[in-house]
C-alpha cells in the first residue's frame, strides 16, 4: 500500500515537473525572436473546397518547400516560422485527414524546427470569406462541425505530441461569422449591425477556442504543457475609432480554461495598416499595441501579431512606397519588441520562385525587420539573385495566346511609366505581343517586334489602375528568353521584376555570372575557405552561398 501511495503521490509531481520544463508563452514570445509566414504554400487550395493531392502546395505560385529555404532564413536571423495549412482540401467527409498529407506537414513542420527555429502551426483557409470554407463563427456551423474540428485537430495533435516546446499549435485562422464580416461581427450585414448575431458569433470563437485547447490537451505527451494559440475574431486587432464595435473582437474574446494551468496559451492577431501617410501609420501601430495590451494580453496571455504587413491600397506599397514600408517595418517590429509582442510578416520577403533557389525577394525589408530585433549594429546575411549573377529566363509556351506575367501585381498609371522587355533575340515576325489587362474591364495589346522593346503606359488608353501585364505568344506554340523585365516609375527610378506563369507556359531559370556559375556541393573543403557575401570568413559553413576558391559554390 505504501509503494502504490508513493507512486500516486510522485505521479502528479513527474507531470508538474515536466510541465515546469516547458516554457511559458511569454518566455516563447521571447525566445523565439522575429517571425515569417510560409505563405500561399501549404494553405493553397483550389479555393472550391475539392479534394487535391500533393500538388496543392504549388498551386498559388509557390515552389515545393525545400529545408535550404529554413536554413536561409534562420542563418539571416529569423527565429520562428509560422507554417499555414489548409486541411479541407486533404481529408475525406469524416474528417480524416489524408496519410499522404499528413507526413508532408509534418516534413515542412521538421524543416522549420531541424533548422533551429521555433514553428507556429495552423489550421488556415478552412476558414474565410465563402462558402466552401467549412469553418465560420456561427453557433449553428459550430455544433454542425464540433466533432469534426475536434477530431481534426486530435489527428494535428497526436501526429506532434512528442515535440518539444519549439512547435505550438494556431487553433484556426481568420475566423468570420454566416455574414463573411471583417473588422467584427456582422460588419457585413444587410441592415447593419445586429447584438444578437455578433453575440452568437463571438460565443462561437470563444466555443471553437475550448475545442482547440480541450482537444490538444487530451492527447497526452507534450501536449499536455504545449504552448497554444488562439486567435481573435477574424484576427482583428479592433483598433480605429470608425465605429463602435470594432474593439468587441477583444473584449468579447475570452481566455480558455486550460487543463494545463496558466501561462500555456497566448492570443494572436493580424495587421495590415495603410502606410501613405507614416505618421498616421505610427500612430497607428502606438494605439494598436496599447488596445492589445489593455483589453486582451490583460486577460492572461501574451499577444502575437501573426500576420503584418501593408494594406496594398489598390498597388503594390514596396514597389510605389519603399520608403514607408521600410520605416514602418522598423517602427512597428521595435514597438511589438518593446511590448512583448511577437510578429510574423506575411511572406513577402521571400516569395515566389525565389524561394527555391533560395534567396531573398525583399533584402532591405528583411534587413529592416532584423535590425528593428537585434539592433542597427547586426549585419544580417541576406543572399539574393545578383549574388549569383544574371538570372535569365527560358519560356515554353504550349499553346497559341498562352501568357507569362511581366507585371502581376496592380498598377496605379500614375505611379509608372513604362516596362522594358529585353530579350535574348528578336522573335518572329507577329509571334509575340505584350498584353494589359485594365480595370474595371477590356484589355490592350501591342506587338513586340525586336529584342528590345517598351510598352508606355499611357492613363488615357489604359485608365487609371492596371490588374496585370502579360507577354502573349501569337503562335502555336514557341520558346523565348528573356534576359530583362524593368518596371518604371514616374521618377525614372526601375524595378527590375520577375517573370511569371500566368497560364500555358513553363519557365526555366539559369545563371550567368562573371564569376562562375554556382557549383552545388555536398562535401566541404577546410572550413577557413570559405567567405560569405560580404567577405567574411566562415568557420562553419552551413547550407547556403558562399564564395570558395574565387568562385560562388551553394551548399544544399
Amino acid at each position: 500500500m505504501k509503494r502504490l501511495l508513493t507512486f500516486c503521490l510522485s505521479l502528479p509531481l513527474t507531470l508538474l515537473l515536466n510541465a515546469q520544463s516547458f516554457e511559458t508563452a511569454t518566455q516563447a514570445i521571447t525566445n523565439m525572436g522575429v517571425g515569417w509566414n510560409l505563405g500561399n504554400t501549404l494553405d493553397a487550395n483550389s479555393n472550391n473546397g475539392a479534394r487535391q493531392g500533393l500538388e496543392s502546395e504549388i498551386y498559388w505560385g509557390q515552389p515545393y518547400t525545400k529545408p535550404e529555404l529554413m536554413q536561409m532564413l534562420k542563418t539571416a536571423g529569423f527565429g520562428a516560422i509560422r507554417v499555414p495549412v489548409t486541411w479541407m482540401n486533404h481529408m475525406d467527409a469524416n474528417g480524416k485527414v489524408d496519410a499522404e498529407w499528413m507526413a508532408r506537414v509534418h516534413e515542412v513542420v521538421d524543416y522549420v524546427l531541424d533548422a533551429g527555429m521555433y514553428c507556429l502551426l495552423n489550421v488556415h483557409h478552412d476558414t474565410g470569406d465563402g462558402s466552401f470554407h467549412w469553418l465560420h463563427a456561427s453557433s449553428s456551423t459550430y455544433n454542425s462541425t464540433k466533432a469534426k474540428y475536434e477530431y481534426l485537430w486530435q489527428q494535428i495533435a497526436t501526429e506532434f505530441k512528442d515535440y518539444d516546446q519549439r512547435l505550438l499549435f494556431e487553433a484556426y485562422n481568420e475566423m468570420l461569422d454566416k455574414y463573411d464580416s471583417w473588422c467584427f461581427a456582422t460588419f457585413n450585414r444587410p441592415g447593419g449591425y445586429n447584438a444578437t448575431d455578433a453575440s452568437e458569433a463571438y460565443a462561437a470563437i470563444n466555443n471553437y477556442a475550448q475545442s482547440f485547447v480541450t482537444t490538444v490537451r487530451n492527447t497526452g505527451g507534450n501536449n499536455a504543457h504545449r504552448n497554444l494559440v488562439v486567435n481573435t475574431y477574424a484576427a482583428a486587432n479592433g483598433y480605429g475609432n470608425w465605429n463602435a464595435h470594432l474593439n468587441e473582437v477583444l473584449t468579447k474574446m475570452a481566455m480558455p480554461n486550460d487543463p494545463a494551468g496558466e501561462g500555456h496559451i497566448a492570443f494572436q492577431v493580424h495587421f495590415y495598416p495603410n502606410v501613405k501617410n507614416l505618421n498616421s501609420t505610427k500612430i497607428e501601430v502606438d494605439g494598436m499595441i496599447s488596445l492589445l495590451k489593455n483589453r486582451l494580453a490583460s486577460k492572461g496571455g501574451p499577444v502575437i501579431v501573426g500576420e503584418w504587413g501593408t494594406a496594398n491600397d489598390g498597388e503594390s506599397d514596396y514597389m510605389v512606397r519603399r520608403q514607408n514600408v521600410l520605416q514602418y517595418a522598423e517602427y512597428f517590429v521595435k514597438k511589438a519588441k518593446e511590448n512583448g509582442i511577437a510578429t510574423f510578416q506575411w511572406m513577402g520577403i521571400s516569395d515566389g520562385a525565389d524561394r527555391a533557389i533560395p534567396v531573398f525577394t525583399q533584402p532591405d525589408l528583411a534587413e529592416a525587420i532584423l535590425k528593428a530585433w537585434y539592433g542597427d549594429s547586426f549585419q544580417p546575411v541576406l543572399p539574393t539573385r545578383e549574388d549569383l549573377g544574371e538570372t535569365i529566363y527560358e519560356v515554353t509556351f504550349t499553346g497559341q495566346w498562352t501568357e507569362v506575367n511581366l507585371v502581376s501585381e496592380a498598377l496605379n498609371t500614375s505611379s509608372f511609366s513604362r516596362v522594358e522587355l529585353t530579350l535574348a533575340e528578336a522573335p518572329a515576325p507577329n509571334a509575340l505581343q505584350y498584353k494589359v489587362y485594365k480595370s474595371p474591364s477590356g484589355d490592350l495589346v501591342q506587338k513586340v517586334s525586336s529584342a528590345s522593346s517598351s510598352l508606355v503606359l499611357n492613363a488615357a488608353t489604359m485608365g487609371s489602375t492596371i490588374q496585370r501585364i502579360t507577354l502573349q505568344n501569337c503562335l502555336p506554340s514557341a520558346k523565348i528568353t528573356i534576359k530583362d523585365i524593368q518596371l518604371v516609375k514616374s521618377d525614372g527610378t526601375k524595378l527590375r521584376m520577375t517573370p511569371t506563369s500566368f497560364w500555358g507556359c513553363t519557365i526555366a531559370e539559369s545563371f550567368v555570372t562573371s564569376i562562375q556559375p554556382p557549383t552545388p556541393i555536398t562535401h566541404r573543403p577546410s572550413p577557413d575557405s570559405y567567405y560569405d557575401l560580404q567577405g567574411r570568413r566562415v568557420a562553419n559553413p552551413t547550407c547556403g552561398i558562399y564564395i570558395c576558391n574565387g568562385k560562388k559554390i551553394i551548399i544544399r
